[in-house]
């Protein structure tokens, strides 16, 4: 993975980033975009991690919060610490 800063903020970030727009818990009405749900997703930022992305993004009108709440679970439990 081919990593840059980010400006001048002192951050190393992968140059692809993850976005977790897809992502959702149970709002049938969202069902047209976001389409990932529970393990898909959580394998899906499993893999993403291997392969060495550290940018992911993710938004509060990304499937009402969904998306923010699927990825910080997926993300948490793979922590050091």
């Amino acid at each position: 993975m081919q990593y840059s800063m980010l400006g001048n903020t002192g951050l190393l970030v992968s140059r692809l980033c993850f976005g977790a727009m897809t992502f959702r818990q149970e709002n049938a009405a969202l069902a047209a975009v976001a389409k990932v749900r529970g393990k898909e997703a959580d394998a899906m930022v499993g893999r993403a991690l291997n392969a060495g992305i550290n940018f992911f993004d993710t938004a509060d009108v990304y499937s009402m919060g969904e998306s923010g709440v699927m990825l910080g679970a997926a993300l948490k439990s793979r922590r050091n610490g």
